[in-house]
């Protein structure tokens, strides 16, 4: 029985791909792990069951300097996004075997029209699960405080658009003056969503000493972006008390971080103008006021001085008319009372009868030998009761 090295085994195999397998091949795949070495990737692709994360499928595959040079800028102009672990790609590859290094995919280009379909077909999934909560608009219905000056910042601390912010702050040519904490966060790679959640937290433990949220990017790979579109992150920004203000520094179409913050704008100093701009509004309208109020308090002095010369002019005829009523009261009172006037009863043929100087009313009140006065209208005169 002849037996083979290793070598020669191997070199047998090599020699039936490359004879079999002339071709270059269109193939669909999820990166398990994507790296640089040297100016070559390298990479491992995976093939998954649909309904689970079990692989059904493994392959190395590498990309070659010469021609990684021109796939890289061109994928991730198209697409916005850095090839990286879960992402899934359609690659151009040929079939390679050598005898020392094993099998491997060569590729020779990446399409990434592929890729854009699944990232938009992933990033419509996560806003729609975002509005199946109810946290998709809950940002927007926050209000930012009149005077937002102190601001907690989430950012890469050497960053320049971290630096850009600051300075476009500090010298606005207003004089206002803004407090700025920075809470340090990874703003590219994989690690994008836990840095800038912890931060979250981070303020949230603090809450009270802030009145807005600046997330800012600069000065990184604008093309690495894709930490900011994920599900946990978005949540968590949706759902933040504080508004959030995102200024990530990109020129494609807006992240899920971006559709769900309170307001974003392009850039960090665009961000620092719009802080700008909002105290600028409200001493504005502090300024307005301040110059109305002169004017109405003049208008309310004039109002009073005018309402009080009615009331003078008035009043002698209002007083004039009212002690004539009263007196007419007055009057009627008086005649009212002479009817009770006893004089006049007197005078009429009556006569009052009087015990111990208290009206007789009822002859029970009278006893035998009680002495009795009765007036009449020409004097009195005593009786004795018998």
């Amino acid at each position: 029985m002849k037996a083979f090295t290793l070598h020669e085994l191997n070199s047998m195999v090599r020699d039936a791909i490359e004879m079999e397998m002339t071709d270059e091949y269109w193939v669909q795949a999820e990166l398990a792990e994507c790296r640089e070495n040297r100016g070559h990737c390298y990479m491992e692709l995976v093939q998954k069951e649909e309904d689970s994360n079990t692989p059904i499928a493994r392959a190395s595959a590498k990309c070659w300097k010469t021609t990684w040079m021109m796939v890289r800028p061109h994928f991730e102009r198209e697409t916005g996004q850095t090839l990286h672990a879960g992402m899934k790609v359609l690659l151009k590859v040929y079939a390679q075997f050598h005898e020392a290094y094993g099998f491997s995919w060569i590729v020779t280009d990446i399409d990434p029209t592929y890729t854009l379909g699944d990232l938009a077909r992933r990033r419509q999934q996560i806003i729609v699960q975002l509005k199946q909560e109810g946290v998709f608009d809950l940002q927007r219905e926050l209000q930012l405080t009149l005077f937002a000056k102190r601001i907690a910042v989430i950012s890469a601390s050497t960053a320049a658009g971290y630096g850009d912010f600051c300075r476009q702050l500090e010298e606005n040519e207003y004089g206002f003056r803004f407090e700025v904490t920075l809470f340090p966060a990874t703003m590219q790679g994989e690690s994008v969503e836990q840095s800038i959640i912890a931060a979250l937290n981070n303020i949230y433990s603090q809450i009270g000493l802030f009145d807005v949220v600046i997330i800012i990017r600069g000065g990184g790979a604008t093309s690495d972006l894709s930490g900011f579109d994920t599900l946990a992150l978005a949540e968590n920004v949706a759902q933040f008390p504080l508004p959030i203000i995102t200024g990530i520094g990109h020129d494609r179409d807006e992240s899920i971080l971006d559709m769900v913050a309170h307001q974003h704008v392009k850039t960090p100093t665009a961000a620092a103008a719009l802080l700008i701009d909002h105290l600028k509004r409200v001493a504005d309208r502090i300024t307005d006021a301040c110059q109305r109020i002169p004017t109405l308090a003049l208008h309310i002095i004039n109002d009073s001085r005018h309402r009080i010369e009615l009331l003078q002019n008035r009043l002698p005829v209002a007083i004039e008319r009212r002690l004539t009523t009263q007196k007419h009261r007055l009057e009627n009172i008086a005649i009212q009372l002479q009817g009770y006037d006893p004089v006049l009863l007197l005078r009429r043929g009556y006569s009052i009868t009087l015990l111990n100087g208290r009206v007789v009313r009822d002859p029970s009140q009278l006893h035998p030998g009680d002495e009795i006065e009765t007036r009449i209208e020409k004097g009195t005169f005593k009786s004795i009761v018998k």
